[in-house]
């Protein structure tokens, strides 16, 4: 994640913010760029090591307002989202989200997101922010006649509320925390309308909140007042990435992207395989039949040595065996982690070396999540 000081350099484009741009620059936010927006990497007086803490032992609060947003509406819009997207509708019910996948016809992944059923006809989805154009525009190209595919990027903010504390802190906004894992509900704030849903990317119990856009501030005020009377604070995207990473949680363009499909990334539990119809599905179903030539594996450090993407991974002969996806300091295990595609001959236990600026580090080759979740 490059600083984004020189984004103002005449021929280079104009990076998007959200509603919470001000707010991120009072509190003396670290800014750069991510999927095209300009977005806090983490906060003056406290830092990722501190924010992740925060995070695993109380309550942190992210401005994922950069997320998408888009709805599909009309008649039959569940059946034709079921369709073309991996996962399967049919197994939630409607106030349920679900993980799913847009795969293009060779089985790479455009986009991984969430789809928010709200009934037959009703179909709200959240992709990534740099995606969001081309998961709607693959959707308009191919929906029937009185379909109404719509971006919604800049409608809907996105709070997400992470952590042991994140009930309490909902509970003092008076927003509903009862549901189970992956439901969501429209509710109301002092008038002002906002989906809550249990879910999140961090592992820890927690809550993502979808105001609209021209009320995001406020809530984001009050949820920051209340997080700080349960030991919470702000985080940035630094501590997201080192959450999401102790998890095991792939990130696309790094974990998952049109090279590498659910089958390489161990994401085949969100494809409905049993499924008539999905986009990619004849290249998946081949791939699975015949095993893929390489996984997606984590690696814990035995030095101290910290993986980063497309470090090359070297089996003891010294014989490349894949590269690293995604690389982190763990600040929970003190250790570097990461994820890694490897070659199908490397298996869980092996000891593999990577290439860490020309030094041979040792890693443990092992199954995520690094360190155990909460309870969902």
């Amino acid at each position: 994640m490059a600083d984004v000081s020189g984004a103002d350099v005449p021929g280079t484009p104009a990076l998007l913010r959200t509603p919470l741009f001000d707010r991120h620059l009072d509190a003396g936010a670290k800014l750069a760029s991510f999927g095209g927006w300009e977005m806090p990497i983490e906060y003056a007086g406290a830092g990722v090591l501190a924010e992740h803490k925060t995070v695993r032992e109380a309550v942190g609060v992210f401005d994922v307002s950069h997320l998408g947003k888009a709805r599909v509406a009309g008649p039959g819009a569940a059946a034709f989202v079921n369709a073309t997207l991996t996962n399967d509708l049919g197994r939630i019910r409607p106030g349920q989200a679900q993980y799913t996948l847009c795969c293009d016809e060779s089985g790479g992944v455009v986009d991984d997101l969430i789809a928010y059923l709200y009934g037959d006809d009703d179909v709200f989805l959240v992709p990534n922010a740099s995606n969001t154009a081309e998961v709607v525009r693959r959707l308009a190209a191919t929906a029937s006649p009185g379909l109404e595919v719509t971006s919604l990027h800049e409608s809907y903010g996105v709070l997400a509320v992470q952590g042991p504390r994140a009930a309490d802190v909902l509970a003092a906004l008076g927003l509903p925390t009862e549901g189970e894992y992956m439901s969501f509900r429209d509710a109301d704030w002092k008038g002002r309308p906002v989906i809550v849903c249990r879910s999140g990317y961090t592992g820890e119990r927690g809550f993502e909140l979808l105001p609209r856009w021209e009320h995001t501030v406020e809530v984001w005020d009050a949820l920051l007042a209340a997080a700080a009377g349960v030991g919470g604070r702000a985080c940035g995207l630094g501590a997201r990435d080192t959450l999401r990473t102790e998890m095991g949680y792939p990130l696309h363009g790094q974990d998952l992207s049109l090279s590498i499909s659910p089958v390489q990334a161990r994401s085949g539990w969100a494809v409905g395989w049993s499924k008539e119809r999905f986009w990619g599905r004849d290249a998946l179903l081949a791939e699975r039949a015949a095993g893929a030539a390489r996984l997606l594996w984590g690696l814990k450090a035995l030095d101290r040595g910290i993986p980063r993407p497309h470090m090359r991974v070297l089996d003891a002969a010294g014989a490349d065996v894949g590269e690293v996806t995604s690389g982190t300091f763990s600040p929970s295990l003190r250790v570097g982690i990461g994820l890694a595609l490897l070659d199908r001959s490397v298996a869980e236990g092996d000891e593999v070396g990577v290439d860490v600026r020309g030094r041979r580090s040792l890693m443990t080759v092992v199954r995520p999540p690094f360190v155990p979740s909460s309870p969902k």
